[in-house]
């Protein structure tokens, strides 16, 4: 990627052909052992089972821990999640028992990811870290903050809760994440993420994340950004190299279903992830995958928390191998053994179909991904494959051996 280019000042309503690059050159750092971090936290990049770092990782952990503000976007499955980790890692104080990183996602499944990631990369460095987040109890937040936290996860609601009542102290925080920060900076969030805002102190470091930042998102940020390195990749390689991505026709939604028993015994070879556009058409169509013998999972966010740790957990472990579930699983989260994704809808924009697809072959494994298309449909797909210069074929009778 090259780093000299200016932002263009003039920026147009397409930015296909922009390339926003950082404003001065980004050094390029090979390896982990290069980058001058501490020793018992480069023990746990190995022990995590890193060797090399990914593009991004390469480009984004420096400035992190140089203290500069950071707007990164990478595609997915390429360790953002580890890059701003490691930053935060090398940045804390574990002599002090203070808040002094905060890390904001918009669901309660990528707090807890991210919160895992923290804490394994961390892992001989005594740091510790909670995961803030609603369907949980007051009482267990209270207690684990009042012991002491280096660094907090959460999701925005209950984190500016916490702060409200003075049980997250923020007089220590330096550093604030954003993950999915396009979505964080959507109509649903913006007003909880100024809320916490607020309560920072006046210098708080702020690194923004996210697989897709629209040019709207992009100028929301100097609000409370100062200066940021911006490390961002054009729109045409965002797409995911290693993911094959296929349509199937179907001419009415009642033969969606029928396609999907077909492909059932394909889906169970690896792990399978289904994305329906609605709660009501996941229930649905478990309940119909059910009545059918087929044995699926499903996960929405109207379910109890504990219901959905429970269900996360499971096919964390692979006990059960296809899940049916919303948008809220679209971004970020990270299941190894997922090869395949299906889209029983459609989704309702373009920035969600790459967070989709992106659940399927993860840092650089191989993927599939397959759409099932409406005739209305046609003029959705088509407008995918041209937003990012890709390519989306009819699905081919092997697409076992695909996987």
């Amino acid at each position: 990627m090259s780093t000299t280019k200016k932002a263009n000042p003039a920026m147009p309503d397409d930015l296909s052909n922009v390339e926003f690059e950082t404003s001065e050159d980004i050094e390029v750092i090979a390896s982990f052992d290069s980058m001058n971090l501490n020793e018992d936290l480069l023990r746990g990049i190995y022990a995590y089972g890193f060797e090399k770092p990914s593009a991004i990782q390469q480009r984004a952990i420096r400035p992190i821990i140089k203290g500069r503000d950071v707007i990164a976007q990478a595609q997915s499955g390429t360790g953002k999640t580890a890059t701003f980790s490691i930053g935060v890692l090398q940045s804390i104080d574990i002599q002090t028992r203070e808040t002094q990183a905060l890390i904001l996602s918009p669901t309660r499944e990528l707090a807890l990811q991210i919160q895992k990631v923290i804490l394994a990369l961390g892992e001989f460095m005594n740091v510790q870290c909670h995961a803030c987040i609603g369907g949980r109890t007051l009482s267990e937040d209270i207690r684990k903050l009042d012991y002491g936290q280096h660094v907090v996860a959460g999701t925005p609601g209950r984190v500016f809760d916490m702060i409200r009542r003075r049980n997250l102290r923020t007089r220590s925080i330096k550093l604030l994440v954003l993950d999915e920060a396009d979505e964080m900076l959507n109509k649903g969030f913006k007003e909880q993420i100024y809320d916490v805002y607020r309560f920072l102190p006046p210098y708080t470091q702020v690194v923004l994340l996210s697989a897709t930042l629209p040019h709207e998102i992009l100028e929301i940020t100097s609000k409370f950004m100062t200066d940021p390195i911006r490390i961002l990749v054009k729109r045409d390689e965002l797409t995911l190299e290693g993911i094959k991505q296929f349509f199937v026709a179907v001419e009415h939604e009642e033969w969606k279903f029928d396609t999907l028993c077909d492909l059932y015994d394909t889906l169970t070879i690896t792990q399978a992830v289904i994305f329906c556009n609605t709660k009501r058409k996941v229930d649905w169509l478990t309940e119909k995958m059910k009545e059918a013998n087929f044995t699926v999972s499903s996960m929405h966010g109207d379910m109890p928390q504990k219901e959905r740790d429970s269900i996360m957990k499971e096919f964390r472990q692979g006990k059960s191998r296809v899940l049916i579930t919303t948008d809220v699983w679209a971004r970020g989260i990270d299941v190894q053994q997922v090869s395949l994704v299906i889209n029983y809808d459609l989704p309702n924009n373009r920035e969600l179909y790459i967070h989709r697809i992106g659940r399927s072959g993860r840092f650089g494994r191989k993927g599939v991904a397959i759409n099932f298309v409406k005739s209305d449909d046609i003029r959705i797909l088509r407008d995918i494959e041209q937003y990012y210069s890709t390519q989306i074929d009819e699905m081919p009778m092997n697409v076992a051996d695909l996987i």
